[in-house]
């Protein structure tokens, strides 16, 4: 069975990180904002050491070759399509794996086509539905950079990117992880293409995401500055399958990077429940 580099969908090439036992039962993971498939560096590994397959894509707007312009590119019917592509390559269905803004993708794949999805493991955002009435709540204030976010260039701008840093820094991150996102994100060009997904939010309410059926995990880390509680409270009556919620204390946002042996534990527990 050969490695998977790359996967192709509508004329965009996406780069794939493939590891672990290539006959392995598959373990798709999707990255969030800022970063890319190296944030889950520290977590495959505990996945592999259980015989586990991991595919870890760079999505829109980070992959060179995936970085088409305008915010209707970045809607999320077009992420979720692009991560059906990648389980279609692969030959699904997959144990799929989400932090961040690829929780957000990953909710709406679970939800839209279980038959590709075995299990669902979420990492700090929420179902969708619940995120958006936690907007009623203490994540209004959580959510306002997300306007920043929708100015046009300046974000990107050299100043806009230390202000970015500045709010990094807050969220948890330390010299390592600023270096990396210079590096990996600012410095590769994928800064705008991340930014991208921020900018089709307006666009949002018209892709509204169904109840997941499919046996499912909700963690969250009670030092998480960007994501309140509330969404994760909101989210089991939007999930009609198995459902688990994980809290872990002391830990920022940032969870694979910062808890990775509980990230791969809840990764774990959830797949080894799934049915043969």
């Amino acid at each position: 069975m050969a490695r998977l580099t790359t996967f192709t969908r509508s004329g965009l090439t996406f780069d794939v990180v493939d590891e672990g036992p290539v006959d392995g039962e598959t373990i798709v993971l999707l990255h969030g904002f800022p970063e890319r498939a190296s944030c889950w560096r520290r977590v495959t590994p505990l996945l592999h050491a259980q015989g586990f397959r991991t595919l870890a894509p760079d999505q829109r707007g980070y992959s060179p070759g995936a970085r088409p312009r305008g915010r209707a590119a970045y809607r999320l019917a077009e992420l979720t399509a692009d991560v059906v592509a990648l389980v279609d390559a692969v030959g699904g269905p997959v144990h799929l794996v989400g932090h961040d803004w690829g929780a957000a993708v990953g909710w709406s794949v679970a939800a839209r086509h279980p038959e590709l999805v075995r299990t669902w493991t979420a990492f700090s955002v929420p179902h969708t539905a619940a995120y958006l009435r936690s907007l009623l709540g203490p994540q209004a204030l959580r959510s306002t950079y997300m306007a920043w976010f929708n100015l046009p260039a300046l974000p990107e701008s050299r100043p806009g990117v230390a202000l970015l840093e500045r709010g990094l820094r807050a969220m948890g991150w330390g010299d390592a992880e600023i270096e990396r996102f210079r590096t990996e994100i600012v410095a590769y060009g994928a800064l705008p293409g991340g930014l991208g997904w921020y900018r089709a939010l307006p666009l949002a309410a018209r892709e509204p995401v169904g109840r997941v059926s499919v046996p499912t995990t909700m963690v969250w880390s009670d030092g998480d500055a960007a994501v309140s509680r509330r969404g994760a409270d909101l989210t089991p009556p939007l999930c009609t399958g198995p459902y688990e919620y994980v809290e872990l204390a002391g830990v920022s946002h940032w969870i694979p990077t910062e808890a990775p042996e509980a990230a791969a534990e809840a990764i774990l527990e959830r797949v080894v429940s799934a049915p043969a």
